[in-house]
Formats: C-alpha cells, sequence, structure tokens
C-alpha cells in the first residue's frame, strides 16, 4: 500500500495497519462455537417485547409499514444523493468550510480555505449532535470528527501538510461546532453572528475534572498542575444531560501524536491505546504538543468525555476523567429510579468494551451539577452466554489500580476484571419508554481469529456470536429489577444485520432482516419520542460481493416490541449517515452526512463537503 492511501482508511483500519494483532492467539474451534441461524432464532435474537421469538412471517408488508411508521419504506440506492420515502424532503443546513461570522468567505475550491477562514467557519466531517434552546433560539451543537486532508489541503500534494499553517488549518477544522438556527420561509439556515456561536477546536482552553486531575500521568510542562488542557478532536458520538449541556466523546485520538525520534521508547501502556511514534496526520512536525518525545505525557490528557455548555459561550468546557478514558463513541444519559445520573458508553474498538457510569449523587432540579460527572462508580459489561449479564464495578480492589490509574487506563481495568471483548460497542440508545438499553455493535472481522490490543481472546458466543463478523448486531439489555443502577441485567439481540440475499447462513441476518430492509453495520442510534429506534450505519458501500444489493449507507427505523426495522433514507456515495436530532417541534429531522464522494452537495467539479441536512416532511407533520 502506498502511504498517500492510508488518508482513505477509516481510523479503525488504520489503528489495525499500524498494528496488526498476532494471528495465532490460541483460540480454538471457534467455527464449532458459532451458531447457526436457526441457533440464534432459538433463542439470542428476539423481536417483541416480551422477548418472544417469532418467525420471518412477522414481518410487515410495505402497506403495514407504512401505516405502523408513517410512510412507505425505501430500496437501497447507490446514487450520489439523499433519497427519501415519498412526502419528505431534505435541505442543506450548513456544510463544511460555511462561515459562520459575515466578513468570512466560504471555502475556497482551489485550496480548501485558510486556517483563518476555517476558525471563523464550520469544521469538516460532522458527526454527533443535538439541539438545546435559549428562550426562543435554538442552538445546534455538532462533532466536527475528523478532516478529509486531501479535500483541506486541496493545494498540496497528496494532502499532506508542509508547514505549521497548515496544521493550524487542520486543527481549526475539528472539535465542534455550536451555531444558532432559524427556519424562515425557503427552510432552515445559520444565524450568521448570533452570540451563541462558536467553534471549539484541537487549541481551546478546558479544564480537567474527575480523579485524574492533577496526576503526575497528565502533568506537562505546561501545565505542571494538570488541571487545564488544551483541545478536544476525533470527536465522534455525544450525549445530553438532564441539566441540559452538550456531551461530547473523545474517539480516536491516538492516531494524532507521532515522535521526532523514531526509535523513541514508549510506555508499555501506550500500546494498549494505539499509540505510535508515528502519526496520521504529521502535527508533531509544526506542533512540539504531539510530539511524544517532548511531550510524553500529552497522549494521557485526551480519550475522555467533554462536558460542554453550548447556551453559554463564555463557558469553559469539562473533561470529565471519572468517566474513563478509551476511545469513546458515545454518551447516553439517563435518570435512574432514584434521581442518580447513568451514563453508557461504547469503546469502539475490535475486542473491547461496553462500560457505564452511575454519579455518587442524585440529580436535584436547579442544584449543583459540578459533581455528577466527576464523582461516581465506573463498571464495565460482562455478558454471559445464558442471556445473563452483571455490570462489574472497576474498583482499585477489583482491578488492583488507583482510582486514578483506572480513569486514565481503563481499558487495562477492563482486562482485569474479565470483562466481555465486543465487536465494536458503538451508539448505546436508551428507550425512553422502557427500562432497557440498545447498543450498535457494528462489525468486528477479528472475532474468533485475533486478540484484542491487550491480548484479551475474543471468542465466539454471548452478544457477539458470529466469527470474523462483517455484518454487525445491536445487542439489547434490561436491568433485572427495572433501575438503570442495577448491576445484573438480561440481554438479547434485537438484530443481527446481514446479506439474505447473498448468504443462507449466520451471514444471512436474523429473521427480521430481508432482502427489502438488509444494512451492514449499524453504528449511530437514536430514540424518538415514539420510542421508536433510529439506526444510521458506517459500513461497506462498494455494493458488491457479501454486500451486493446493499448500496450506500443508509438510516432505518425499528420498532423494539415487534422488531421490524423498515429503511427511511439513504445518503450518497460513500458516505456515513452519522449524527441525528429534531427540531424542538419535532417537524425537522437534522442528519449528519459524512465523508461524501466529490461532488455533494454542491453539484459538479466542487469539493465533498461534509454537512447537515434538514429533513421534513412535505405536509408540514410530525417527524420523529
Amino acid at each position: 500500500m502506498r502511504e498517500h492511501d492510508i488518508d482513505e482508511l477509516s481510523f479503525d483500519d488504520y489503528d489495525e495497519l499500524r498494528d496488526p494483532r498476532p494471528e495465532d492467539n490460541g483460540l480454538d474451534a471457534v467455527v464449532d462455537a458459532a451458531m447457526s441461524r436457526r441457533g440464534f432464532l432459538g433463542g439470542v435474537v428476539a423481536f417483541g417485547s416480551g422477548a418472544a421469538v417469532m418467525g420471518t412471517t412477522f414481518l410487515a408488508s410495505e402497506a403495514q409499514a407504512a401505516n405502523r411508521f408513517g410512510f412507505t419504506p425505501i430500496p437501497t440506492s447507490t446514487a450520489n444523493t439523499i433519497t427519501l420515502p415519498e412526502g419528505y424532503e431534505w435541505d442543506v443546513l450548513v456544510k463544511w468550510g460555511q462561515p459562520l461570522w459575515s466578513g468570512t468567505p466560504d471555502v475556497d475550491q482551489a485550496t480548501g480555505g485558510t486556517a483563518e477562514t476555517q476558525a471563523r467557519a464550520f469544521g469538516d466531517n460532522t458527526d454527533g449532535m443535538a439541539i438545546f434552546a435559549k428562550g426562543d433560539k435554538q442552538i445546534l451543537a455538532v462533532n466536527n470528527e475528523y478532516i478529509q486532508n486531501k479535500v483541506l489541503l486541496n493545494n498540496r500534494e497528496d494532502g499532506k501538510a508542509i508547514n505549521a499553517d497548515d496544521v493550524q488549518k487542520m486543527k481549526n477544522a475539528h472539535g465542534i461546532s455550536i451555531i444558532e438556527i432559524e427556519e424562515g420561509a425557503t427552510g432552515w439556515d445559520v444565524v450568521l453572528d448570533s452570540e451563541f456561536n462558536r467553534r471549539i477546536t484541537i487549541d481551546t482552553q478546558m479544564e480537567l475534572t474527575g480523579p485524574a486531575a492533577g496526576h503526575d500521568l497528565l502533568k506537562i510542562d505546561a501545565d505542571p498542575m494538570a488541571k487545564t488542557v488544551l483541545g478536544t478532536w476525533n470527536n465522534c458520538g455525544n450525549g445530553e444531560t438532564p441539566w441540559g449541556t452538550y456531551l461530547t466523546c473523545e474517539e480516536n485520538f491516538n492516531g494524532y501524536f507521532g515522535s521526532a525520534d523514531a526509535e523513541q521508547e514508549l510506555p508499555a501502556e501506550f500500546k494498549r491505546y494505539g499509540i505510535k511514534t508515528k502519526s496520521r496526520y504529521g502535527f508533531e512536525k509544526f506542533d512540539d504538543r504531539f510530539d511524544l518525545s517532548k511531550n510524553i505525557n500529552e497522549p494521557n490528557r485526551h480519550g475522555y468525555i467533554v462536558e460542554i455548555d453550548a447556551t453559554d459561550p463564555t463557558s469553559t468546557p469539562k473533561k470529565r476523567t471519572a468517566l474513563g478514558r478509551f476511545k469513546h463513541e458515545n454518551a447516553e444519559t439517563v435518570l435512574a429510579a432514584d434521581g442518580r445520573v447513568v451514563v453508557y458508553m461504547g469503546d469502539d474498538e475490535r475486542g473491547e468494551f461496553l462500560y457505564k457510569f452511575v454519579s455518587k449523587d442524585a440529580y436535584v432540579e436547579g442544584g449543583s451539577t459540578e459533581g455528577l460527572l466527576s464523582d461516581g462508580q465506573l463498571y464495565v459489561a460482562k455478558f454471559n452466554d445464558d442471556l445473563s449479564g452483571e455490570w462489574i464495578a472497576l474498583t482499585p480492589e477489583a482491578t488492583g489500580m488507583t482510582a486514578e490509574e483506572i480513569c486514565i487506563q481503563t481499558r487495562v481495568a477492563g482486562s482485569k476484571v474479565g470483562a466481555t471483548t465486543m465487536d465494536r460497542p458503538e451508539w448505546v440508545a436508551v428507550n425512553p419508554l422502557k427500562v432497557e438499553a440498545y447498543c450498535a455493535l457494528t462489525n468486528n472481522k477479528n472475532r474468533g481469529l485475533k486478540t484484542n490490543a491487550g491480548g484479551d481472546e475474543t471468542p465466539v458466543g454471548g452478544p457477539n456470536p458470529r466469527e470474523a463478523n462483517k455484518f454487525g448486531q445491536i445487542v439489547r439489555w434490561r436491568p433485572t429489577n427495572g433501575n438503570h443502577t442495577d448491576t445484573d441485567f438480561t440481554w438479547d439481540l434485537y438484530v443481527m444485520a446481514g446479506n439474505p440475499t447473498v448468504f443462507d447462513d449466520d451471514r444471512a441476518g436474523s429473521a427480521n432482516v430481508n432482502a427489502g430492509n438488509m444494512f451492514n453495520s449499524p453504528d449511530g442510534m437514536q430514540f424518538d419520542s415514539k420510542g421508536l429506534l433510529w439506526i444510521q450505519t458506517d459500513g461497506d458501500y462498494k455494493n458488491e460481493g457479501d454486500f451486493a444489493g446493499q448500496g450506500n449507507n443508509q438510516m432505518l427505523i425499528g420498532d423494539p416490541a415487534t422488531g421490524e426495522i423498515v429503511r427511511f433514507m439513504t445518503g450518497p456515495n460513500r458516505c456515513e449517515v452519522t449524527g441525528l436530532c429534531w427540531s424542538l417541534d419535532r417537524r425537522t429531522a437534522f442528519v449528519g452526512i459524512q465523508h461524501p464522494a466529490a461532488d455533494f452537495p454542491d453539484g459538479p467539479g466542487t469539493l465533498p463537503r461534509s454537512c447537515v441536512v434538514a429533513v421534513k416532511r412535505t405536509d408540514g407533520g410530525i417527524i420523529g
């Protein structure tokens, strides 16, 4: 592989390229351990609210689906545009490089703009997002996960930075864009020069909070007390707190560090997080903060969840170390029956774990919220083959680590207590109508074949029942006593994605997957106010081989009560469909389109631009 081809890899594949897992890890008889499709239907996959297994004939016709979901499901698509059901329309709300303040030009198609214009414009590669209200204002917070450097640095050979200005432009395209939006006669638009408009980037000052704040592993010369930190990046999914703040999640933070000394010996703990002496973007060549030979502790200051008050542009973002350090996908937050705050979190890497945090104190409306995400207990999930499970507390007694070390080396702590290695746990969504939660396990080509980065085996079984899992699944769990603080739970699989037009074994998927709704790699998930589960995909879009007929990435809607799943939207070529929220009146759904192919959305001869689109019903009705 030529070096510049690396730019086309996902961060997950990039990490594996740099640090391949050993092929021979002592796992025996993995094929025999894998369940057949009939076996899944016999117990692991359960569709209805009572976990009763249903036959393939339960699936509704298109007419019935239209009655249940309010639209006629659409087929797959390979068109370089967004496709929606009849009666729906879309328009672009905001796109990469679009000015947020007057006096700033739109992105320069020849150069990708400058560091200065990017600092005043919407960031790249939109991901998780949420809407907040301030009086009659609607404020949208959007993650800008990473960059397409061949697009952003369109004037550089192979998109490689050649000076500090290039790196600054790259840094300014990361982070979070906070924008006021409003609906006018011609649709939704950004309010230019709004007092709420704000860019949070790799250079924004933040506060470190929780057990790890002040620890020696977080100290650097520029911050000897380990209480402040610059920046957030690779912000993937998100969450919202009951008190109205935004949680943004640092995912693939590791690939941004390198060393001027290629032979530098790195701390052993770095291996678990994929931190190497060579970075993806070369920041270390022009910014000492990313040079491990000068700042060996800087990586320990990232990989957390950051809390932001999107309605206060003067507020300081806070990194919440109590929620652990790993490749955070999203942060699904719910109040337990006793008022304590529960945060569910996935670690998006092959063979890593699923976590939850439970606050020490209860949330009191109008009371102080400062300690709710700084003081509490972090747990990791263990799933048993008998459809039971437990949340194991990551305590010093259980792990042999200090409380501070648990927050900094959370993956190591999970390994020490025997947590279940998962098939890339991504977004978690909690049903607003029932005490149950869902996690998208997007895929894992290494399942049953290789260990994870810590040497933990990845056996076939439990919620990860397919060897070399290319399609992914969604696991669902219910606390035993109906409270999200419970440590025991039961689980099943809501759906196993697959391709029934190509396969007749477990790769065909579960019985609620058919030729009309098939998909691969579930990723983003959100429940709407009616208790329907919206599912977004980030998978193989080549539309050939194992994935023939599945077309571009898409967004589907599932009914947890019946197991039925229908397709609502398909994205343009090569994109990931990611990030979803609704306007305050629920008449518009805002959806993220990440790394689309050339020409989208501006048309022939233009650069591809990640964007947020507004989806509406043509009759102005409720959508979600």
